[in-house]
């Protein structure tokens, strides 16, 4: 089977939250899931998004191995469910996440001339009343990772005294999170209507709004918390890939409008038939390379032969050989699996941030980039490899140090001919790479372009020839209230800001087209939307006319004359 997979490199994060200002602004923009984030980017050390969601002690998310080898739910086994389907107490309250509110701006802008300057006090946008802001889905980036949330971090409390929070050693990186779309999904075995699943022919997982009645057991199975509940609709949401995007060829709208270029997007073949074998290793240490096993290589003929008998389209074959998801995960492995002890396999993958130790290095005076400096470093990083490993290996420390080295020789190495010097192989043979290797892995993580971060092939019904015949279709969530893309129920700036085009097929090539030409394409007329402009051609009415009535480039681009006295801007 094939299946559509991220990389995140940590190093490159920011922590701008960019990514989940887009994601929000086209899918959860409507009434009842104000405070939900299909991505969010958490402080680490921190509680997470929802508070502590990593406890599985409490929350009961993803699997447990029983001692038959057999994997149930940690929520519980059918009867069990049943018996609670009617009051599910599993699953966060509103104020794990957040009451979402907004601000009293009438009284901004109208309120009276006086001494006093007024201001725009928060009011909850449940119930309209006046209210204290006491949580958000970033609350921790406003400490930095500090003691006063992070000795409340699951991962902290397991390590004990390893962490310490004494100015010096303190420490924080940033941890972009989305669903995981997993191999072995616990979301979807715990839904008693069978309203999630697991798409054949990509691996994403969806959720059926006409299935789903709002049991919210999906919430507890999860361990990653990634499903919530549209209190308005009473159904679930989650983070749907931005499928209608990737069935077109283009990436995610969080990977599109990463200021860090941080995410890469590729097709990762698969044999289905061994994720229940990977998933049930009875040591958690195993999990990681139980599921590397599990990848198959597409360049080898008879798994390309298995492909095309199984129904996966050549294309996809072709784009699984050129995934930089297979590269950096199985090739390279440089990236990591987000607490694979849940047992859910998931397909979202992260390369631990080295940048800490660099700085740390560099900030006492030692080189920086020096391969033995960094190699002894590693060790003693203030990013303890025990916390890492806790996220990434189910604590194993291993796999996480032996990534590190891997980033630092590159690092060492490209420094080297750079500077004009000869290639030293002994510092990729250090970490078991060749320099080619070497040089391949820093052109993908440092150089490459969008084509090479983002191989998407279209969907399968979608024929490269006749993609620009296709007839306007409606995206699948568009309908009243729903979760779609431009749905009846969705407006871009909230519930008064006017109706949308619709998304369709036609839109997302059109958009795809402007984005990937060097040429100036028109846009044709009506309401142009600002956060999908490109830089390319000249909207009608985005630039004032000019004396002559008419717009002019002036040289350095896009930037219009002085609009004539009583114009507008």
């Amino acid at each position: 089977m094939a299946q559509v997979a991220m990389v995140m490199n940590l190093d490159k994060c920011i922590g701008c939250h960019t990514c989940s200002v887009t994601c929000k602004q086209a899918w959860t923009n409507r009434p009842g899931v104000e405070y939900a984030w299909f991505n969010n980017v958490e402080t680490r050390p921190g509680q997470g998004y929802p508070r502590t969601y990593q406890d599985q002690e409490k929350w009961k998310g993803g699997w447990v191995r029983k001692p038959n080898g057999k994997l149930v739910p940690r929520a519980g086994g059918r009867l069990k469910r049943l018996a609670t389907i009617f009051a599910n107490p599993v699953m966060p309250s509103l104020q794990d996440y957040y009451e979402p509110w907004t601000y009293d701006y009438d009284t901004l802008i109208n309120a009276p001339l006086g001494d006093d300057i007024p201001v725009a006090t928060p009011r909850s946008a449940l119930t309209g009343e006046p209210m204290k802001v006491e949580w958000s889905a970033n609350w921790d980036d406003d400490l930095g990772g500090g003691p006063e949330l992070a000795r409340q971090d699951p991962i902290v409390q397991t390590l004990g005294d390893q962490v310490r929070f004494s100015f010096e050693e303190t420490f924080m990186f940033y941890l972009p999170r989305i669903c995981e779309h997993c191999l072995n999904p616990a979301c979807v075995a715990t839904c008693p209507s069978g309203a999630l699943y697991k798409r054949s022919e990509d691996g994403i997982v969806l959720v059926d709004q006409d299935r789903c009645r709002g049991w919210r057991m999906c919430v507890t199975g999860c361990p990653y918390k990634k499903i919530y509940f549209n209190h308005k609709t009473g159904k679930a949401e989650k983070c749907t890939l931005c499928y209608p995007r990737v069935e077109v060829g283009m990436p995610t709208i969080c990977s599109e409008t990463c200021v860090g270029r941080l995410r890469y997007l590729g097709v990762i073949l698969y044999d289905a038939d061994r994720v229940e074998e990977a998933a049930s290793v009875e040591d958690e240490h195993d999990l990681y390379e139980s599921q590397l096993d599990v990848f198959l290589d597409p360049s080898d003929p008879a798994v390309r032969a298995a492909a095309r008998r199984d129904g996966i389209p050549d294309r996809w074959v072709d784009s699984a050989a050129r995934s930089p998801i297979y590269t950096l995960a199985k090739r390279f492995r440089v990236a990591l699996p987000l607490h694979p002890e849940y047992r859910t396999m998931p397909m979202v993958w992260y390369i631990p941030p080295l940048s800490p130790v660099v700085d740390t290095l560099t900030s006492t005076g030692h080189d920086g980039e020096s391969a033995p400096n960094l190699f002894g470093a590693i060790d003693t990083l203030r990013i303890p490899i025990e916390y890492l490993a806790e996220l990434f290996t189910a604590g194993d420390t291993g796999p996480v140090r032996r990534v590190l080295r891997r980033l630092a020789a590159m690092r060492s190495y490209m420094r080297e001919i750079n500077l004009g010097r000869e290639r030293d192989e002994s510092i990729a043979s250090d970490v078991g790479m060749t320099g080619d290797q070497i040089e391949e892995m820093y052109r993908l993580l440092a150089l490459a372009k969008y084509d090479d971060r983002y191989v998407i092939p279209t969907a399968y019904g979608v024929d490269e020839a006749d993609r620009g015949a296709i007839e306007e279709i409606g995206c699948d969530l568009d309908f009243e209230g729903g979760p779609g893309m431009g749905g009846a129920g969705q407006v871009p700036f909230g519930e008064a800001s006017g109706q949308p085009q619709a998304a369709t097929v036609e839109n997302f090539h059109a958009l795809q087209g402007r984005q990937t030409s060097d040429a100036q394409v028109p846009t044709g007329e009506g309401r142009v939307n600002l956060l999908n402009w490109d830089g390319n051609g000249r909207p009608d009415g985005l630039f004032p006319p000019n004396q002559s009535g008419s717009t002019e480039d002036h040289g350095g681009g896009d930037q219009p004359r002085t609009p004539r006295e009583g114009g507008s801007t």
